[in-house]
């Protein structure tokens, strides 16, 4: 992902001290993500919160820049990729008004996402296996279609790639038309994968340009994503991610869940 719409100016510039009190201090404990967001301050109304780098600034997603695409979430099995979508989710709850910004979450478990279903920024929680979750994608792609650039944002979050590719033939159309034009018509998919799957579903990954990392120990399938020198056996599983930044690698972590 290019630093430049992930990691907005205005922090950098509005809030230096934020870097200079922190640059130096270990991460003992991940302080909740309340905390964490009480500190930092407003976020932009275009920022959509990730997660804090080892710099402590925020890691943003600039939801008014279709130029990422959609977000790839990739790593081993308990490497923390639902939560963070339930972060994503969370944090657009006490970031954003519903009316600016809304998210539906597709699951195989359901029962991970309860305490997100009532709030007031979700449009529902629709299990994989039942056809809520195709109807959600054929309402999604229309809306999108039809929508003005000042309406609200919605986020896509797919929590488990594979598990869609069971879809019926038109869900998985309108899954491939909002991966390709969703975040330029205000509908964002952010998806997880677990590494093991990812040969299998070569041809879906060709749709994210933008990838974010939790801990892979399998270097070759690490490379095999495009993660090369981004030491994803070393992230601390559930706590810490990382994404390209031009030729670098920004790691980043993830405060707890209230």
């Amino acid at each position: 992902m290019n630093r430049y719409s992930l990691i907005m100016e205005a922090y950098t510039e509005l809030m230096p001290e934020i870097a200079s009190s922190r640059k130096t201090a270990a991460i003992a404990t991940n302080p909740s993500l309340r905390k964490t967001l009480r500190e930092l301050g407003a976020i932009p109304t275009e920022g959509l919160f990730m997660g804090i780098a080892t710099d402590a600034l925020p890691v943003l997603l600039n939801l008014h820049d279709a130029v990422p695409g959609p977000i790839l979430i990739v790593g081993d099995a308990g490497a923390g990729k639902t939560d963070l979508l339930r972060l994503i989710a969370r944090a657009a709850e006490i970031t954003h008004p519903a009316s600016a910004l809304q998210f539906a979450a597709l699951t195989n478990h359901p029962e991970e996402w309860n305490e997100f279903e009532n709030i007031s920024n979700s449009i529902g929680i629709f299990p994989l296996y039942a056809d809520s979750a195709q109807e959600f994608l054929f309402t999604a792609a229309s809306w999108a279609r039809e929508s003005k650039p000042n309406s609200r944002t919605v986020l896509l979050l797919l929590d488990d790639l594979d598990a869609a590719t069971n879809l019926d033939f038109e869900a998985r159309q309108a899954l491939r038309w909002l991966l390709l034009r969703g975040p330029a018509r205000r509908v964002w998919p952010i998806v997880t994968l677990d590494a093991s799957r990812s040969e299998n579903l070569m041809p879906w990954l060709e749709a994210f340009r933008s990838r974010i990392f939790g801990s892979i120990k399998d270097d070759c399938r690490a490379q095999q994503l495009l993660a090369v020198g981004a030491n994803l056996q070393t992230l601390n599983s559930n706590a810490q991610f990382t994404l390209r930044e031009g030729n670098h690698w920004l790691r980043f972590w993830l405060p707890s869940l209230d």
